[in-house]
């Protein structure tokens, strides 16, 4: 044994068995002493013991010991076991762990093997499926065409035992007839052809097959299809000399030309509204005061209301008695523009009143109503009132105005003349017959959609363009122009392919006045081709949002082909598909298409935009564009440009002499070679600032004498600040500093909004400006081209006239943001949950977004009459926009508009309101469905179907409406059999409510017709798309495509007014053009007195054998022949083509039209042999007109070939076929309709021969043609082609033969 201390040695563990877990060795730390304080350390432990020795105490240490190197054996032992454990554990652990990865590896191998064979299956069960069905296509198109081949063949072969048949009686007959001794006359065979010729099919009509009708009983070649109309009616003047008037060739059944020629017609007729106003001019006696003031106060508002609920705006136009020495310049101005004129009397009459009711009612009657307010009483009436009441006696011949003799209070008086202009307003200016009841926002409710199906579209920007180009146009200053216009001709003349044309020049250099005047002239010398144009304004207007514009050229361009339903809401579809459109439609049309975009590079973001200018266009498409030089993108510098030069010394003095001597002022040499010395620069010679400096010149007066105006003018090197000038002169000729701040008020007001101001409410806006002042300012401006009225609304006509009242005015942006902060008060004021104007709409958003308040905005937009009103106008991309900018992405738009709508609906009570509730929740589903979130639409069309069910009634016509639109989110969906069971329930509501010949009819028709294609069942689809076309044909002959008869009753009211004076030739075009009118309308007897009438005229007036008494001829023709009086007709045309072909040349279109004419007639009445001449003649001038190659001359080849085969002179017809088919296809593409059509007379024609085969051939290869023309909107035709035809696959039925 030795000594404690041995236990354990220095630095030794001793490890723990025990009192660690999971086999961890704890360490403990032990002080290791010296022996003697061991064995000292060992006695002191505990109390002293007695009795207790030194020997127990270390034997009880040693026992200790033995214990503890017992138990550290065992612990080594156990220590030793449990580490070859762990050991053995671990490798087993990396075997499992090696295992593991290789199972892994496998199975990932494993499941991508089984992915790869998974879609090796697919691939081949779509392969598989697609086989199938190509196969199943092909076996459907074998059998198809087999059948057909069938039908064909037993059809010619019965129509052979017929003629064999026929050929034995006649023989027999004949054998008889001899026998007997009777002599044939010629007769008899007239009789026959007469017979023969009745079974003809007529012009235009498209056989579908070759079974039966027409195929049955003509022996000869009466199932090809001709390709022209049968008769056109009436010919509106359409070629090349003054003559010939400002019409197209139009007839009751291609109302699209119609309607559009219409709207460029007489223009020497006065328009009831002046640029989109109501304005009533009132005038009144001191007596007659209380009556104005009353209604100014209390009846003014309603019709203020009336007409901006409609679209329109009204105005009251008042001169105080007290200055009217100081504004009768501006009276006369505004009586010009005046659409109602009220004259209040009693007994006396002062000399301003004289002077405006003689100037309104008695010196100018003519385009304006005419009311007069008489209050009788006690007082006799003074000698002044009794002479000018029997002056406007005198001069009211055709009773115009209307009298109100009045006896009672003032306020009776007031409410019967706001009864009587409520009345007038509605039936006769805004062409509400019969309508009693307030309209419906901005008159695109239920009822308004028939015409354009399911396509929305602002009225208003229409008109903008159209004010806009005929701003431009009536603009007379001779600025040089030729040169440019003789080069955009020779460019656009230019063979194709051709990329776009860029006219380029400084800012104000006359690039708009060049294209409007370029298309002025190209409309009267190329009537054939169809323009589409745009004049953007300033870049955050309306008019330069690039959706817009385009959707609007889409529509312009749909119009004149066939309807305009089904195109697509959304914006980026909508700048997608209108080069598609484009390619397409083109082909249909047999002249140029033309479009103009003036200021092209005014369009946020317009190289992103317009990429469809980089693409090839259509060989028969030109594109023209305008940009400034410093803002071109660089991408379109590289297209053919003209470049506009500043004005020479020469044209500078020209322009500033005319401005001078229509106001008589004269220049001194001096002046004048000061301005030749100051117009030198570029920025100084433009035609903007010489124009504006001519204008300022001859505006001097009063304190700016013409020496000081000059000298202010020599000073200013750019526009903007002669523009300033120009503003000082204008503010200086008002009277008061309160009428200078007001007309700055406004100017700043105008400024800052979103499309510009009306004067209604530029006078709601500014209290302190009364109406005289406000017409004496605008009047300047105006004339120094700084402000301009488009569609009612006041705006800047160039940016650089806003840029100098920005400087001048708005130098700091709190005055714009003050000014904008405003205008949101007033709109918001106007604003109501009942009734939202278009005003309160395009303006209260944006105005809110270029505050930046976003909050304001969203609460704007969550007003569901704002939303409603933007998407019913078209305006789908500023509504995006505008939800863009506060941040929400689709779907939480959609759950905003549902959850407001869900809040508004709880406060809907009554049948009114709960149908305005079903319109803003399908106009709802309508938005969701054109954003591509048919899941979000679903619910408020159902609800919209649920409520007008409820509210309405099951079969009413709403109903089918919402059935149509749930129908539409279906096809969406590929649910082709909901949509087909919903779109067959609005079917029969609408042919139940409307009957079955109704435009709505034929909108589900067309909808189902394209359900069914999109299912190939083409054969369904083709019944239904025929018929839904026959009823388009029908309704529209009836009552006009999208203006209706309204538009044709004013102008023919319009038209009459000025056949009243002696006989002049404009009073005989008049006529001429009134005689149309009526025609339009079915009105036979009426169109036939105004012809003959304008006949006598020009008879009388130009003589016997002017061109005019031939277009009159022509008519007449037209007329007799629509009431089958076929002899009549025939002399008419006949004497028409004498004077025109004695003076016309032999090559003049006006010259073919009436050949074609006569010859129709001629083969109508079995004439066949004198028809052949006129229709080879026609084909000449053609030739010499257009070009052998034009696919105008490729119609008269068939037309002639039909005539050919007719008299059975096939071998004549052959060539003209083949070359024919050969224009068609080299100008049109081998796949366009009227090469299907060729193909199919073809095939006659070589059946005829008895070549089968190569009829077969030829047959196949036309239905395949057929099958695989776009459907547009239908089969619609070309309603414009070179040369005035029509070409209708499906025509008029034949008309019996003339009576002998």
């Amino acid at each position: 044994m030795g000594t404690a201390s041995s236990l354990v040695s220095p630095g030794e563990v001793i490890e723990d068995a025990y009192g660690g877990e999971g086999g961890e060795a704890c360490e403990i730390p032990v002080e290791v002493k010296p022996k003697a304080r061991l064995l000292r350390s060992s006695f002191r432990r505990g109390p002293r013991v007695i009795g207790a020795s030194f020997k127990s105490t270390g034997s009880v240490d040693l026992e200790y010991a033995a214990e503890y190197e017992r138990l550290r054996k065992e612990y080594d032992i156990f220590r030793v076991s449990k580490n070859n454990e762990i050991s053995s554990m671990q490798k087993k652990e990396a075997k499992l762990d090696e295992e593991n990865k290789r199972l892994r590896a496998e199975l990932q191998a494993l499941q991508k093997t089984y992915q790869k064979i998974l879609r090796e299956k697919e691939s081949a069960l779509e392969a598989k499926y697609q086989a199938m069905e190509r196969a199943s296509t092909f076996e459907h198109d074998r059998d198809k065409v087999k059948r057909q081949f069938k039908i064909f063949r037993e059809t010619k072969e019965k129509e052979l035992q017929d003629l064999l048949r026929a050929k034995r009686e006649l023989e027999a007959k004949l054998q008889q007839l001899q026998a007997q001794g009777v002599l044939l006359l010629q007769e008899d065979e007239e009789e026959e052809e007469e017979d023969g010729r009745s079974s003809i099919t007529a012009a235009g009509t498209q056989c579908d097959s070759w079974a039966g009708g027409a195929l049955g009983s003509a022996p000869s070649m009466g199932s090809m299809v001709q390709l022209q109309q049968t008769f056109r009616g009436p010919e509106l003047a359409h070629s090349l000399i003054d003559v010939e008037g400002p019409f197209a060739n139009v007839s009751r059944d291609d109302w699209d030309a119609a309607v559009a020629s219409l709207l460029q017609v007489s223009p020497h007729a006065s328009q009831l509204l002046y640029s989109n106003t109501v304005r009533c001019y009132l005038m009144a006696t001191q007596e007659t005061k209380a009556e104005l003031d009353i209604f100014i106060q209390t009846f003014s508002p309603r019709l203020q209301r009336l007409c901006e609920g409609l679209g329109h705006f009204y105005l009251n136009v008042v001169f105080p008695e007290q200055n009217d020495a100081m504004f009768a310049l501006q009276r006369m101005q505004e009586i010009e523009r005046s659409s109602v004129c009220v004259l209040l009397l009693h007994a006396s009459v002062t000399s301003c009143v004289l002077e405006d009711s003689e100037e309104a009612f008695v010196k100018s009657q003519d385009g304006r109503l005419l009311l007069l307010y008489l209050r009788s009483g006690e007082h006799t009436l003074s000698g002044a009132t009794r002479l000018l009441l029997e002056r406007i006696n005198t001069a009211d011949t055709d009773a115009k105005v209307k009298v109100l003799d009045h006896s009672g209070s003032a306020e009776e008086g007031a409410a019967m003349i706001y009864s009587h202009l409520e009345k007038v307003i509605k039936q006769e200016l805004l062409g509400l017959e019969g309508s009693d009841g307030e309209s419906k926002d901005c008159g695109m409710e239920e009822g308004g959609e028939e015409g354009l199906g399911d396509v929305l579209w602002d009225l208003h920007d229409e008109q903008e363009q159209r004010e806009a180009y005929q701003q431009a146009c009536s603009t007379s200053s001779p600025l040089g122009f030729q040169k440019y216009l003789e080069r955009l001709n020779d460019m656009v003349a230019a063979p194709p392919p051709t990329p776009p044309l860029l006219v380029s020049g400084g800012p104000g250099s006359g690039k708009s006045l060049l294209l409007s005047k370029w298309i002025e002239l190209q409309q009267k010398n190329s009537p054939n081709t169809l323009f589409l144009y745009h004049f953007v304004g300033r870049t955050l207007s309306s008019s330069s949002e690039p959706v817009l514009i385009i959707r609007r050229l889409t529509v312009k361009l749909l119009q004149h082909f066939c309807s305009i339903s089904g195109l697509s809401m959304e914006p980026s579809k909508v700048l997608e598909e209108f080069p598609r459109w484009l390619e397409r439609l083109s082909a249909r049309h047999h002249g140029n298409i033309i479009i103009i975009i003036d200021s092209i590079d005014q369009i946020q973001h317009a190289e992103r935009h317009m990429k469809w200018l980089i693409d090839p266009l259509p060989v028969n498409v030109r594109v023209v564009v305008s940009v400034s030089v410093e803002s071109c993108p660089q991408a379109w510098r590289l297209w053919p440009t003209l470049h506009l030069d500043p004005l020479s010394l020469r044209e500078v003095r020209s322009v500033v002499n005319a401005e001078c001597q229509s106001l008589e002022i004269t220049l001194t040499k001096e002046q004048e070679k000061r301005l030749e010395k100051h117009c030198r620069s570029a920025s100084t010679c433009n035609a903007l600032y010489v124009t504006l400096l001519a204008r300022i010149l001859s505006s001097c007066g009063g304190r700016w004498s013409l020496e000081k105006v000059l000298d202010q003018c020599l000073l200013c090197q750019d526009t903007v600040s002669l523009y300033r000038v120009g503003l000082h002169m204008t503010l200086d000729s008002l009277s008061s500093d309160r009428d200078r701040h007001a007309v700055t008020e406004v100017l700043g007001l105008v400024g800052v909004s979103h499309n510009g101001l009306s004067e209604s409410e530029v006078l709601d806006l500014v209290p302190d400006l009364h109406f005289p002042v406000l017409s004496s300012a605008l009047q300047q401006l105006s004339r120094l081209r700084m402000l301009t009225l488009r569609c009612g609304l006041l705006c800047f006509l160039h940016p650089q006239a806003w840029e100098a009242v920005r400087q001048e005015f708005l130098s700091a942006e709190v005055s714009t943001s003050a000014s904008r902060d405003k205008l949101i008060q007033f709109f918001n004021q106007q604003l109501s949950q009942q009734c939202v104007t278009w005003r309160v709409a395009d303006e209260l958003p944006w105005l809110l977004q270029q505050q930046d308040d976003k909050t304001r905005l969203q609460i704007s937009l969550l007003n569901l009459f704002v939303s409603h009103n933007l998407y019913k106008r078209g305006h789908f991309s500023e509504l995006l926009a505008y939800w863009q900018y506060v941040g929400k992405d689709k779907s939480s738009m959609a759950a905003e508009y549902f959850h407001s709508l869900k809040s508004y609906e709880k406060s809907c009570h009554g049948e009114d309101s709960m149908t305005q509730l079903a319109n803003l929740y399908e106009t709802l589903g309508r938005f969701l469905k054109d954003l591509g979130l048919p899941n979000q639409a679903v619910a408020p069309l159902q609800r919209s179907l649920e409520i007008r069910e409820s509210a309405l009634d099951p079969d009413h016509p709403s109903v089918a409406r919402s059935l149509h639109q749930l129908a539409a989110v279906y096809v969406q969906w590929r649910k082709y059999g909901n949509a087909e069971q919903l779109y067959k329930q609005a079917l029969e509501i609408s042919q139940n409510a409307f009957g079955s010949e109704h435009a709505s009819v034929a909108r589900e028709l067309e909808s189902l017709a394209m359900l069914y294609q999109k299912q190939n069942q083409f054969e369904q689809a083709e019944k239904l798309r025929k018929r839904s076309v026959r009823i388009r044909q029908k309704t529209a002959r009836q009552k006009g495509h999208m203006y209706g008869f309204s538009l044709l009753r004013r102008r023919a009211v319009q038209l009459e007014e000025l056949t009243l004076g002696k006989d002049s030739a404009d009073c005989a075009k008049t006529l001429n053009e009134l005689g149309v009118l009526y025609y339009l309308q079915n009105n036979l007897d009426a169109a036939r007195g105004f012809l003959s009438r304008s006949l006598e005229m020009r008879q009388r007036v130009l003589g016997p054998d002017h061109p005019d008494c031939a277009q009159s001829l022509n008519n007449m023709a037209a007329l007799h022949t629509e009431r089958r009086e076929y002899e009549v007709a025939e002399e008419m045309y006949e004497k028409a083509l004498h004077i025109r072909r004695s003076a016309l040349s032999h090559d003049h279109p006006s010259l073919a039209y009436t050949l074609k004419h006569l010859a129709m007639l001629y083969k109508r009445r079995g004439k066949l042999e004198k028809a052949v001449p006129l229709y080879e003649l026609a084909l000449e001038i053609r030739e010499k007109s257009f070009g052998p190659k034009h696919p105008s001359v490729a119609t008269a080849l068939v037309n002639l070939a039909v005539l050919y085969c007719q008299l059975k002179k096939h071998g004549e017809a052959l060539p003209l076929y083949q070359r024919a088919l050969k224009v068609y296809e080299d100008s049109l593409g081998r796949s366009h309709p009227r090469v299907g059509e060729t193909l199919k007379n073809l095939a006659v024609l070589s059946y005829e021969e008895g070549d089968f085969e190569r009829a077969a051939e030829l047959y196949k290869r036309s239905m395949e043609i057929k099958e695989a023309e776009p459907s547009l909107c239908g089969n619609a035709p070309s309603r414009h082609s070179s040369n005035g035809d029509t070409f209708s696959l499906r025509g008029p039925a034949p008309l019996p033969p003339a009576p002998r």
